[in-house]
């Protein structure tokens, strides 16, 4: 009987899925909220205020609009580090991650889409002698 009950993740007194995600040096810490309409707070500000662009603005809702998921959520967002682009990221990565927490079968139509692997790519570190990563600096004969 207990059994069936440890299969849900839904949190019990919260109220409210946290999850983390990452892109490059961005956190981002995601807490979603089942409400009657959907919206959006990262630090403090709207959605469009925050990530002006559309395309920024895509990539943040993108988990909800591919999986024409019934539920509303309200999705309140504390992210830092690194650049518009990889927060943007980040924000998607952790809305992702709190779904399958909210809902395990979801795990499956987000991992084809790619929303829960870490893009792993970094800036690579300046080595000495070198002006860049791999730059080198100006050959001369003499």
């Amino acid at each position: 009987m207990e059994a069936t009950v440890a299969k849900t993740k839904k949190p019990a007194v919260k109220g409210y899925i946290e999850a983390v995600g990452r892109r490059k040096t961005s956190t981002a810490r995601v807490r979603i909220t089942e409400s009657a309409k959907s919206g959006f707070t990262i630090n403090d500000r709207p959605l469009s205020v925050y990530f002006m662009t559309n395309e920024l603005s895509r990539i943040v809702e993108d988990p909800f609009n591919k999986l024409k998921h019934p539920s509303k959520f309200d999705v309140s967002v504390r992210v830092s580090g690194g650049g518009i682009h990889s927060q943007a990221e980040a924000v998607r990565h952790g809305i992702s991650r709190a779904l399958i927490i909210f809902d395990l079968e979801l795990r499956g139509k987000l991992k084809k889409m790619g929303f829960l692997k870490r893009d792993p790519r970094m800036k690579e570190r300046r080595k000495f002698g070198l002006k860049k990563a791999r730059k080198a600096p100006q050959w001369s004969k003499r």
